[in-house]
């Protein structure tokens, strides 16, 4: 299994409030981001899998809610998770 408990932990702590802030923006975009990352590299191995393209497309609609949201709430606090996530080039 690719998100375990401990990953989950991991990736609010670093980039939420603390692990069990699971509620924050920041949080909630990084840990689409890493769904994204790993469906993405599944779709390299099986490119006919419609329906992980499908979910692909989904969590990169509500990532870039959140993404509009957090811009809209506080300039700084996106470009900062942008920039600490790399989703920009």
């Amino acid at each position: 299994m690719y998100l375990t408990k401990e990953v989950k932990e991991e990736i609010f702590a670093k980039h939420g409030k603390g692990k069990n802030d699971t509620g924050s923006a920041e949080g909630q975009i990084a840990l689409f981001t890493h769904r994204i990352t790993h469906l993405t590299e599944h779709l390299k191995k099986n490119r006919k899998d419609f329906n992980t393209e499908r979910s692909l497309v989904m969590l990169v609609g509500k990532r870039r809610s959140l993404l509009d949201y957090l811009k809209k709430k506080d300039i700084l606090r996106y470009r900062a998770i942008i920039k600490e996530l790399g989703i920009r080039k």
